[in-house]
């Protein structure tokens, strides 16, 4: 399925989605609009670099797989590049899906920045690890990354079990309790974290916005 399908699907199955599937149709070499908040913002953002992101804590480390089965470190994916690192499981059916397609659309917005692009990563980590192999978190992401060149990497991530999941979801302060046999409850945090491995901004749903998330990744590279 692709993303453009995926996102009428997400669309039809939920309300909310609309405005960000809509942007995805036709998505080859489209970059959407930003959705969300700061399409509404009554004063344009603030120019990168104008303001600061004090550091908050160091993001956390845990034993993660990669979606061909690599055994990989978290700490180690969080450096280097300025990342913006979300939870999702590939079973939900209403907040991750809409992050997702704002991180979709955050995607997008980067690859028309070639410069900027290559120095951003995003990596999203299943905290479903039951049911998210590594071969179904290659195809979630498949769905949802733009496959132009240009586009910033994007790695969908899982683990090996609870065992190696909880102490990553503890140190994020991420709470997931289950709700049913398919479905877990969970509170939405996207982190950004720098290039030296500090968190320093955490966003719930209503400030996961493209254009914002975008303008912050711009100033901590004018940091360096």
């Amino acid at each position: 399925m692709s993303r453009p399908l995926l996102a009428l699907v997400l669309a039809a199955a939920l309300p909310a989605l609309a405005a960000g599937a809509a942007a995805h149709e036709g998505h080859a070499h489209h970059h959407a609009a930003p959705q969300g908040p700061a399409a509404a913002y009554a004063f344009p953002l603030a120019e990168p670099g104008s303001y600061r992101l004090p550091p908050i804590r160091p993001a956390a480390d845990g034993a993660v797989l990669a979606e061909d089965g690599r055994a990989l470190r978290l700490g180690e994916l969080l450096r280097g590049r300025v990342s913006v690192f979300s939870f999702i499981y590939t079973r939900c059916a209403t907040l991750c899906p809409l992050a997702t397609q704002r991180l979709a659309d955050l995607h997008d917005l980067a690859a028309a920045e070639p410069a900027l692009a290559d120095r951003l990563r995003l990596v999203s980590l299943s905290f479903d690890p039951e049911h998210d192999s590594p071969a179904i978190m290659a195809d979630y992401g498949a769905l949802w990354r733009e496959a132009e060149a240009a586009g910033p990497e994007w790695l969908f991530l899982t683990t090996a079990g609870a065992g190696e999941l909880q102490p990553i979801l503890a140190a994020y302060d991420q709470a997931v309790d289950p709700a049913s046999d398919a479905e877990l409850n969970h509170v939405l945090r996207v982190f950004l974290v720098d290039a030296e491995g500090m968190v320093r901004n955490i966003y719930s749903l209503d400030f996961l916005d493209p254009a914002l998330v975008l303008n912050d990744v711009a100033t901590l590279l004018l940091e360096r």
